[in-house]
């Protein structure tokens, strides 16, 4: 158990040297960039507070240049803080804002938040898209009375409380979406933009309406008609807003997988999966686009034969790893010595670029990374040209399993 425990921290090792190397690299230009330190015992409201304290005190500095760089960086120290609601048990550091690099560009350290509502005759649904990470922070229904009454009532009654109802409808919409995006510690926005999109003409009524809030109908990018509403309509909304929204990490895994899957169903041949047939393919330099899971929970194993001295290369998953056969030549009765060991995705970040491919890490955050990782075992490829099958010859069948018991 100690040693699997070793295992995760090894690939959580990695991340964090990778960070540290690119902060390291990077300087703030001014105060643009901020440095927040929570400890595992503080409270998440209290610094949110803090912050808006500081946003206010920076309303104060009197170059502009500075005072916006500033504002900025806390206000999207805030919206990231909104993630948690409580400090992880080992603390908090966020680093956020705009640096430069060695190379004289400016890099930003955190992902935009983007809200969205959905809003249509049947309910109302407010979201967040951050990075590939999209969350429905509420959603509720409604029942309006249709254009015409059943009877029983005058036309003139009827069609007041129709209006009437639209009306609140309406209001309490635009009440939950201040609630929702309006940081009351600084009564400024949270998100970087608004997404409003409808099946109806609420969406448009919405935003002309006197009852939405002036500051989140300046944050407004683009206003879409769907066919759906509800969590459905988000996904729709996502999909359509990505003239707006390039850089968002979701819709470019949607992009990645979406030609992986169309391989797949065109039956074309240039694709891979599982563990090692992927990366015999990669070896061979047949790999244009490698994709692999960020969580891929497999590990790299140099194993050296006792009796020839020979390197064997092993990739197991932590059920692989229980299993004693697999560090034994069952052939020549020997035992195989670990040489070295790390996770795949650690080996595979530090060598891609040697076999001529890109290399795409992708979440389960979205459907078609959902499906990657849960039906590929989350590894494979876009091929630069087919391969027959003799190409990967035995083990094939060891890597997949190895792939689809890591899930």
């Amino acid at each position: 158990m100690a040693q699997h425990s070793e295992t995760d921290s090894n690939i959580e090792m990695w991340k964090m040297k990778k960070l540290i190397k690119t902060l390291s690299a990077v300087k703030g230009d001014g105060t643009s960039l901020i440095s927040l330190v929570v400890n595992p015992r503080d409270k998440i409201p209290r610094v949110t507070k803090m912050l808006g304290e500081e946003y206010q005190n920076a309303s104060k500095i009197k170059k502009r240049m500075n005072r916006q760089s500033v504002q900025a960086a806390i206000t999207n120290a805030q919206s990231r803080l909104k993630l948690y609601k409580n400090v992880p048990s080992n603390g908090l550091v966020l680093f956020t804002g705009t640096g430069v690099t060695e190379d004289g560009e400016e890099k930003k350290f955190v992902h935009d938040l983007y809200g969205y509502i959905i809003i249509d005759g049947n309910g109302t649904l407010i979201g967040t898209l951050c990075g590939s990470s999209r969350e429905v922070v509420l959603k509720f229904t409604v029942d309006l009375s249709k254009k015409h009454g059943r009877g029983g009532q005058s036309a003139l009654r009827f069609s007041r409380l129709r209006v009437e109802k639209r009306h609140n409808y309406l209001r309490e919409a635009a009440e939950l979406a201040t609630k929702c995006f309006i940081d009351p510690a600084t009564s400024q926005p949270n998100v970087t933009g608004l997404i409003l999109a409808g099946s109806a003409e609420f969406k448009t009524e919405l935003n002309q309406s006197g009852m939405f809030d002036p500051r989140l109908r300046a944050k407004i990018l683009k206003v879409l008609d769907i066919s759906y509403g509800g969590v459905s309509g988000f996904n729709q909304a996502i999909e359509l807003s990505s003239d707006v929204i390039a850089n968002v990490n979701v819709l470019k895994e949607k992009r990645v997988i979406g030609k992986f899957f169309e391989e797949i169903g065109q039956d074309t041949g240039k694709f891979v999966v599982g563990v090692d047939d992927t990366v015999k393919a990669l070896e061979m330099g047949a790999i244009h686009t490698l994709i692999v899971w960020e969580d891929l929970d497999i590990n790299r194993y140099e194993l050296k034969h006792s009796v020839t001295n020979g390197i064997v290369i092993k990739h197991l998953n932590k059920k692989q790893e229980a299993d004693p056969s697999n560090f034994k030549d069952s052939a020549a009765a020997s035992d195989l010595k670990v040489e070295g060991k790390m996770g795949l995705l650690e080996w595979l970040v530090d060598h891609y670029k040697q076999f001529g491919c890109t290399l795409e890490i992708v979440t389960d955050q979205s459907q078609e990374g959902s499906q990657f990782c849960r039906g590929f075992g989350g590894i494979g490829g876009i091929l630069r040209y087919q391969l027959d099958n003799g190409s990967f010859g035995e083990g094939s069948s060891d890597g997949e399993a190895a792939a689809n018991d890591s899930k």
